[in-house]
């Protein structure tokens, strides 16, 4: 077996590490020192994997890329995010592909895991890898593609029972790859026709279920106009063995939200406008606006003066049981809630408070130090939300109050049966 090396140890790069290490030594490689340190004290920040694994592993953490000269199979699984414009931001994988490429020795593989438009692996990675390192690809060392289909919170879907798609520059390079990854992913491997077609299907994964869900909040918008509950539309359309079953609600993360945008940038330089794809980012990039411009709206209907009024916000992480807090739509519903002078205050069961005030500047609140508020919004589903009882979440409201439950996921009539308004999108 190759000896294997993961730069990037988040939620992607972490899982693969682990299992990889349960065949042979692997060396974990992370530009945070602070997560090298934790890791290496046996804590996950992500709670993707537990202490005791952590514990247990065969993994060398690591921030010194010298390292990496040990391996001669490195996978690279840093985030792809995107700018404030939109723009696909390729500085983590620029900046992965230059710590590998002065490693980098002949015989080497090197496989990218991160999110990328088609392209990204042969036209941007390789001359990288090339030039730091002074050797040729496909001579000296080979490149491949296996994009990371990992689902944050997700203990079902992990990594060794998801089917892996792999890709390799040439017949060689795939025969290896395959071999490698399907010596630890118990699902198997598909070998995709090409590196260029192993990126566009991890692209079109999220974007189709991107589509999808912008569907479904769009109709959401238009039952909300005709008074009829989605969730009872939803129900009932299910019934034919055929509909697709999506739920409304806020699209963020660092896949979901964020993948339609490559292929949408490396479409548009091509010189093809993709209009249903971005049609489809515009309504879901603006569901946070509607939900807090809709909770003012039943704020008002309750005689609340909006200006005076406190909104207690259940849950900013992007999903449900998940500390993740990259790219959340969560704070779009409160920005735009602060637009009209309420005094905002939030509860995360799962998120980190320091993360919340560094990226966000939110001050998380304990659930007994939350104020009387004159509406809740249950935006993220956790499953301490689901727990509470009617009296739990009536002891945080004033009287006739609201409660937006953005999932639907909350007993509506018992809710209703003791004086609190709800609505749900």
């Amino acid at each position: 077996m190759r000896n294997v090396s993961v730069i990037g140890l988040g939620y992607v790069g972490l899982p693969v590490a682990i299992e990889f290490s349960k065949l042979k030594k692997v060396i974990g490689f992370d530009i945070k020192t602070s997560r090298i340190s934790r890791l290496k004290s046996g804590f996950d920040d992500t709670n993707e994997i537990s202490k005791e694994d952590l514990k247990n592993c065969n993994v060398h953490f690591t921030s010194d890329p010298q390292e990496l000269k040990n391996a001669d199979f490195h996978i690279v699984a840093v985030p792809t995010p995107v700018d404030c414009a939109h723009q696909p931001d390729l500085f983590p994988v620029r900046s992965a592909s230059e710590v590998v490429g002065k490693i980098l020795k002949k015989g080497d593989i090197v496989v990218f895991e991160s999110t990328v438009y088609p392209g990204v692996t042969e036209e941007v990675c390789v001359p990288i890898l090339e030039k730091e390192s002074k050797l040729k690809c496909g001579v000296d060392f080979k490149v491949g593609y296996s994009p990371e289909r990992i689902n944050p919170g997700d203990k079902e879907h992990t990594f060794t029972k998801i089917l892996k798609i792999v890709s390799g520059m040439d017949d060689d390079s795939l025969n290896i790859i395959a071999e490698t990854y399907g010596s630890v992913v118990k699902a198997g491997v598909y070998r995709a026709k090409s590196i260029k077609v192993a990126e566009a299907a991890k692209v079109i994964e999220n974007t189709q279920r991107d589509l999808n869900i912008a569907l479904i909040n769009e109709l959401a918008i238009i039952f909300g106009l005709l008074n009829i509950e989605t969730k009872d539309v939803l129900e009932a359309a299910g019934t034919k063995w055929n509909f697709l079953k999506f739920q409304p609600g806020l699209v963020g993360g660092h896949c979901i939200g964020v993948d339609p945008y490559y292929l949408t940038y490396k479409s548009e330089v091509l010189g093809y406008m993709p209009e249903v794809i971005l049609a489809g980012r515009r309504t879901n990039d603006s569901m946070g606006k509607y939900v807090a411009n809709k909770a003012v709206k039943e704020m008002i209907k309750l005689g609340k003066n909006v200006g005076e009024s406190v909104v207690t916000v259940l849950g900013l992480t992007f999903k449900e049981n998940c500390p993740d807090l990259r790219n959340t739509k969560v704070i779009d519903v409160i920005n735009e809630l602060k637009e009209y002078g309420v005094t905002v205050q939030v509860n995360d069961t799962e998120a980190d408070p320091e993360e919340a005030k560094k990226y966000y500047n939110i001050d998380l609140k304990k659930y007994d130090e939350l104020k009387k508020a004159d509406a809740i919004i249950v935006a993220v589903a956790h499953k301490e939300y689901l727990s509470w009882k009617p009296e739990k979440y009536i002891k945080l409201l004033n009287q006739n109050s609201l409660l937006v439950d953005l999932k639907s996921v909350l007993d509506k009539n018992n809710l209703e049966k003791n004086n609190i308004k709800v609505w749900r999108l």
